[in-house]
């Protein structure tokens, strides 16, 4: 299942907004709500399934939707109608200014009013219907164009339509793992496909510090840094190497020093080990640290200007003059992905089966456990069936808990969708091991999906009560913050469903003032701002995900969600910290930054957010090269 899918979201200008707009075709562009009452109450009444389109084929501007009735019902008199304004991207050209941002946009098309819209309207369809309403202007039609929408009632208009294509994603319960020799988590992606849970390998994180004047590391530079992670049990798998340059001086010799530092830090790290290292690297200057860092100083009039000019002004004494600063924007980003070294890599499974059965037999549970965590590194890469667990007997008795529970709670590892049959064994099991601490974890994380999805009956009171008592066990408390948080997303989630919205308000509001209290994965960051922007609090996504949207090593994807929930808020792109998140999104993938303004349906969300003067200049500065 795609974490993301695309929607259409109708954006309303009130006629107030263009009062001043060109009077073409008579149509009365002032603000007439008394001869608008009725159509706004009928929009209003609009059942929620009911969607409209403008649909384009070849010179020809159709007017789609999929409701008849509805249809009917809005277009009563004979002045009531459609106009359609045919927008051309050219009007965003970043060499001129448009002055007047309330006039109709593009070339209007001649209104179509009810009686030839109801009389032409055809059916394409089993569910759709569709109506001529203008057609492209000749000299137009190889332009980038986009078709916004006058909803006219005894010809006064009443709303004005742009079409925006948003993406809304999926969300989930904030990841709660599950104990095998220790706390595994699930690795989801924001936007990649959905193969269930991923085994996580051990990932490191950390930054290097680039000296001025210094383009190459060699492995004694780097040997303190391997040490100090301890690496020798483990191989470094993959590295993902972002380096940054501070923003004085030419872009392209910025981005040429900053890669070639980052080729030397992982030739440096590969000189430690045998295996091959798959390596990625991205180079961008740091403007993101550079707004946030000069905020609130004597420089933080360099925030109003352009790129160009800042780097301008850094030469010379006033490029020394603000080293002290500068200096911390010079340095990698590195994750690392590692692998724990298999002493077994060259036993096939069958052998591997024999060794484990033979540990058994005279119980050396700790080499069992190594053989067991082999075979489960193969059983998630698919190199041996998942049939192989039941190959893998182990007594029932209390010395051997840990590996009953590993390959109890595993089966639901590789595939959520046996969370049932998981909770009943770990509950037998429980019986043999009524105080084991990773059974009475997994026993409620089981729970708490099997409720999730209303495969079981649960006394929620008992339930918040079995969550808390988890600490007796041992558990940590921000573990248990964490299915709190989970407990009050099922229960704002049935609240709503039974129309309680005072509960479900509480539920919201706890979840809100208690997230700060947990680490947050990137799936989880999204989660909740997914759950908060359901509920209706576009807020309470806002300020949970703009801190991390300034973030220099934010997610990719995380943070063009947060511009895809924030873009079309006019009053918060006008702030400077907008600014700073849209050189981060630029800097992050600059081709997927300058696409969000590419024509809706053509993968942007609509190059109309140009009407935006921010928005405009952070384009313009980016992307017109």
């Amino acid at each position: 299942m795609k974490y993301y899918f695309g929607i259409l979201l109708f954006f309303i200008f009130l006629s107030s907004e263009i009062m001043l707009a060109q009077n073409e075709f008579n149509i009365n562009l002032g603000n007439n709500q008394q001869l608008c009452s009725g159509f706004n109450q009928a929009f209003k009444n609009r059942p929620k399934e009911s969607s409209f389109a403008i649909k384009r084929e070849g010179t020809n501007i159709y007017f789609e939707h999929n409701d008849e009735q509805w249809f009917n019902n809005l277009f009563r008199n004979p002045q009531d109608g459609i106009a359609v304004d045919v927008v051309d991207k050219q009007r965003y050209n970043c060499n001129e200014v448009v002055v007047d941002r309330r006039q109709i946009r593009g070339e209007l098309q001649k209104p179509v009013y009810a009686k030839r819209l109801k009389s032409t309207l055809k059916k394409t369809d089993d569910t759709k219907f569709r109506v001529l309403v203008g057609r492209i202007p000749e000299a137009w039609q190889d332009h980038e164009l986009e078709f916004n929408i006058l909803f006219l009632s005894d010809n006064s208009l009443c709303q004005y339509y742009v079409i925006y294509d948003l993406k809304a994603y999926a969300w989930d319960l904030l990841d709660m793992g599950i104990y095998l020799d220790s706390l595994t988590y699930s690795n989801k992606q924001i936007s990649n496909n959905d193969d269930g849970f991923v085994f996580k390998n051990k990932t490191l994180k950390f930054s290097i510090p680039f000296e001025k004047n210094k383009s190459e590391y060699l492995p004694q530079d780097i040997k303190p840094l391997y040490d100090s992670l301890r690496l020798t049990d483990f191989n470094i798998k993959t590295i993902n190497i972002k380096a940054y340059a501070s923003v004085e001086g030419s872009l392209e010799r910025n981005i040429e020093l900053q890669e070639q530092r980052a080729q030397s830090i992982a030739q440096a790290l590969q000189s430690f080990q045998q295996p091959t290292i798959e390596t990625t690297i991205s180079s961008s200057e740091n403007w993101v640290e550079f707004l946030n860092d000069i905020q609130n100083t004597n420089y933080e009039n360099l925030a109003s200007i352009s790129k160009f000019e800042v780097k301008s002004r850094l030469t010379g004494s006033f490029s020394e003059e603000m080293e002290p600063i500068l200096k911390n924007h010079r340095k990698a980003v590195i994750e690392l992905e590692l692998e724990k070294i298999d002493v077994y890599k060259n036993n096939t499974a069958q052998e591997l089966l024999g060794k484990f059965n033979a540990a058994l037999a005279v119980a050396e549970v700790d080499e069992a456990s190594k053989i067991q965590n082999t075979l489960f590194e193969r059983l998630n890469s698919r190199e041996i069936s998942p049939d192989f667990l039941k190959k893998m007997e182990i007594p029932n008795q209390d010395l051997f808990v840990h590996l009953i529970n590993k390959k109890t709670s595993f089966n639901y590892f590789l595939d959520e969708r046996q969370v049932l049959i998981t909770h009943n064994q770990l509950l037998e099991l429980e019986k043999l091991a009524p105080k084991d601490p990773r059974v009475k974890y997994n026993l409620v994380v089981t729970k708490m999906k099997l409720w999730r999805y209303k495969a079981l009956e649960v006394d929620v009171d008992k339930f918040k009560s079995e969550i808390s008592s988890l600490k007796n066990y041992g558990i940590d408390a921000i573990l248990i913050n964490r299915m709190m948080i989970n407990y009050h997303i099922i229960l704002a989630e049935n609240f709503m469903r039974a129309r309680d919205f005072n509960n479900k308000d509480r539920s919201v509001n706890y979840i809100n003032d208690n997230y700060n209290k947990v680490t947050l994965s990137n799936y989880d960051y999204l989660s909740l701002a997914q759950f908060f922007s359901y509920y209706g609090n576009t807020e309470m996504s806002t300020e949970l995900l703009t801190p991390k949207a300034k973030s220099i090593d934010i997610d990719e994807d995380l943070l063009f969600y947060y511009i895809n929930l924030t873009i079309v808020d006019r009053e918060l792109t006008q702030t400077s910290d907008y600014r700073t998140i849209m050189l981060n999104a630029y800097n992050l993938n600059p081709e997927r930054f300058c696409g969000l303004f590419n024509p809706y349906g053509q993968g942007g969300v609509t190059f109309q957010l140009l009407e935006d003067e921010f928005l405009l200049t952070s384009y313009c500065e980016s992307c017109n090269r």
